[in-house]
């Protein structure tokens, strides 16, 4: 581990920067499906797999990016990528915590590098990185095949111990001082990627991440 290079500060995104979820962007999505009858099927099919979708969460955040994002199989590559700037300015945006801005800047202020890990798709979050300022991100990436998702998530896929290493490759190719840097998270699946710095921060934390939090004597906040 590096002791001399830069700190980071490295996010989690849903439930710690803004208040929506993968659900939310996928409600949108389906709604937007071409036709009047695959915009209904798609969002009472959506509908129908939210309860399923929160189970799976609660037993496994990686069987749940696996089984979520089966959602998207045969959905068009442009047209996701043509409607994520109105997904920016009508879900994405208004949902940004009151207190994210100032938890960048003041980041910022001290010079630690601000990084985002998240298991969103890359293009729903990428007006959103440069409207917060986030310096690197790193995002799930869906599989396309002659312009039409597959369903599937390409490697690695952004959850749990993963985000631990992507950040500890990271720290390794960008002189980062894992030991001076902070992580910031509400789920106790992340646990990982906190406990692998210096300045854990749990932030509108999941009961089990307040407990977690309170053991360990980590700093809490709440950005809403």
């Amino acid at each position: 581990m590096n002791k001399n290079g830069q700190a980071a500060a490295f996010y989690d995104l849903e439930g710690t920067l803004v208040s929506t979820n993968l659900v939310h962007t996928l409600a949108f999505y389906s709604t937007r499906q071409q036709g009047l009858w695959q915009t209904a099927k798609a969002s009472v099919s959506t509908l129908a797999k939210l309860p399923f979708f929160g189970v799976t969460d609660l037993y496994s955040r990686n069987v749940f990016n696996e089984v979520f994002f089966r959602s998207y199989e045969g959905w068009s590559q442009d047209r996701l990528r043509y409607f994520s700037e109105e997904l920016f300015e009508n879900v994405l945006k208004p949902a940004v915590f009151p207190g994210t801005y100032d938890l960048i800047a003041q980041g910022k202020k001290v010079g630690h590098r601000q990084v985002v890990l998240t298991g969103a798709l890359d293009f729903t979050i990428d007006k959103l990185m440069g409207h917060l300022g986030i310096d690197d991100y790193v995002a799930n990436r869906l599989e396309f095949v002659n312009g039409y998702a597959t369903g599937r998530v390409l490697p690695p896929v952004m959850a749990s111990a993963t985000k631990a290493k992507w950040i500890r490759e990271y720290a390794e190719k960008n002189n980062i001082n894992l030991s001076e840097s902070y992580a910031y998270s509400d789920s106790i699946s992340d646990l990982p990627m906190l406990s692998i710095v210096g300045h854990p921060v749990a932030v509108c934390p999941d009961f089990r991440l307040k407990q977690t939090a309170r053991q360990h004597d980590w700093a809490v906040l709440d950005l809403r």
